[in-house]
């Protein structure tokens, strides 16, 4: 639509809004009080005949206008509120401000009165008596309701993505019910719901490059949380021995199907456990949460079925690795790695030899490459390289490697897990560690925690942590191909 027809449109309905306030209604009432709900109502008359008339059942609904048809003597419109629509029937003869009904628009907001009644065509109606506008449209719907098609214009705009596909709302209210499930289930096995701090002087718990904004009143550079860890481990340490947080964080890096700066996570802490009672955890929790919000421990997604009910198939790590690279040696065998690196993956033009570049980064592309592309699972990969995983507790039994396991379902990692590391001397050699790195230009390398390295000398308990993504878990329960489909309002360059 062109701006000049746009604002045609506009001045229309303000003369249609003056010529409302001239018949005495309230341009932009207070309140309104419906009795019934759209989806209730239809669920409650399920079945009833075409003809059938509901004379002593008087309702009240308020909803948007999204179809108005006036054909003289009689209007019929389509009312959509939260739930559903409803139609609507206003006629000259039962209705004293019939002439006001002309003066509606699409998208107007419109509260009507009246007994029930099913069209010859199966139609639930309200047979209106009465009716008063609630709020005017001033602009058009698009495409006059035909839905919008560009996906930046819906994610822009997601109100408009909201009121005329109203399948939209599918995806957000099942990853409400699931956020509502995962703090009912934490809750009931005694976890703590608390909140660590957004703005942080060190940020960690995590391998990324942080967002960077200026406390005015300290005069100090504080950066937005990239991980909820290390906050929760400093509860632990304190005496807590079970808690959660579900929060945002933000990661300064690139966009993608499964990636936005700004998203959510859940991430648990739990004294006395190792990861193998948080991977039980997450398997139990994950089955009986698909299974209450879709009636089945299956779904599918992109065409794929994937099987949430326990046990889960665990993939080891370097096993993996080495049998879909085709290596006929031990991976963490750091000099044949890094020549084998050479050989099969040159450099394009201008770019960075993989071989030479730190061992954590060589293990995360390999990865990326030969084997998390090919789970569908939902499966656990077990246990990581050390390299990879400064924060997780040596092996138990195999030299090298941690107790940590990442939970993957269609080549999407849905979280991350350890045996949590709590030796500070051991920590404090691995921050160093990663420090090193930073200092070689390593942005995403994690800072060295002074104040968490104090904490963990008062003594944490050995614990068992978990992260786990809820956009992620919401794109596989609405069956979504990009992370901006779970997420409200997704990041985008301004216009």
């Amino acid at each position: 639509m062109s701006q000049k027809s746009l604002q045609e449109q506009r001045q229309q309905r303000l003369q249609n809004l003056r010529s409302l306030e001239e018949r005495g209604f309230e341009a932009y009432p207070y309140g309104y009080r419906a009795s019934h709900r759209a989806a209730d109502l239809r669920a409650a008359h399920d079945g009833a005949e075409p003809g059938e008339v509901f004379a002593d059942e008087v309702v009240t609904v308020a909803g948007r206008a999204m179809t108005v048809r006036n054909m003289g003597k009689v209007t019929f419109a389509t009312l959509q509120d939260a739930s559903g629509t409803l139609q609507a029937y206003f006629q000259r003869d039962a209705l004293e401000a019939y002439n006001a009904v002309k003066k509606l628009d699409l998208g107007d907001w419109v509260e009507v009165t009246g007994p029930l009644f099913v069209t010859k065509t199966g139609e639930l109606t309200v047979d209106v008596h009465a009716f008063r506008p609630l709020v005017k449209s001033l602009r058009p719907l698009p495409d006059k309701y035909h839905g919008i098609t560009d996906k930046e214009a819906r994610y822009r705009q997601r109100y408009l993505d909201l009121m005329v596909n109203p399948e939209v709302k599918r995806a957000f209210v099942l990853r409400s019910r699931a956020i509502a499930y995962i703090r009912r289930y934490l809750d009931d096995l005694g976890f703590l719901e608390v909140e660590t701090p957004v703005l942080q002087a060190v940020p960690g718990g995590a391998e990324a490059r942080p967002f960077v904004t200026h406390h005015n009143a300290l005069n100090y550079d504080f950066h937005l949380r990239i991980s909820l860890e290390l906050y929760l481990k400093r509860l632990i340490v304190g005496g807590f021995d079970a808690v959660y947080e579900i929060g945002r964080n933000f990661r300064n890096e690139g966009i993608s199907f499964k990636h936005n700066p700004e998203y959510t996570m859940l991430e648990l802490y739990w004294a006395g456990r190792d990861y193998l009672d948080i991977l039980e955890l997450v398997e139990t929790m994950y089955g009986s949460l698909v299974r209450e919000l879709t009636g089945s421990t299956k779904l599918t997604y992109q065409g794929r079925e994937l099987d949430f009910t326990p046990p889960w198939p665990r993939v080891d790590y370097t096993g993996a690795l080495r049998e879909r690279a085709g290596l006929d040696f031990d991976p963490l065998d750091e000099a044949r790695l890094r020549a084998w690196v050479a050989e099969h993956h040159a450099p394009a033009p201008g770019e960075p030899a993989l071989a030479e570049q730190p061992i954590n980064h060589v293990y995360d592309k390999l990865y990326d490459i030969y084997v998390e592309p090919e789970l569908v699972g939902p499966v656990f990969v077990m246990d990581h390289p050390e390299a990879i995983s400064p924060l997780a507790k040596r092996h138990r039994e195999r030299p090298g490697l941690v107790e940590r396991f990442e939970p993957v379902a269609v080549g999407m990692e849905l979280g991350n897990a350890f045996s949590e590391l709590n030796d500070p001397l051991d920590q404090r050699r691995r921050f160093e560690l990663q420090q090193a790195l930073r200092e070689a230009g390593d942005e995403e390398a994690q800072m060295l925690d002074e104040d968490f390295l104090t904490a963990l000398e008062y003594g944490m308990p050995p614990t068992g942590g978990l992260g786990l993504g809820i956009d992620r878990l919401a794109m596989l329960l609405a069956d979504t191909p990009s992370i901006r489909d779970v997420i409200l309002f997704p990041l985008l360059r301004p216009e």
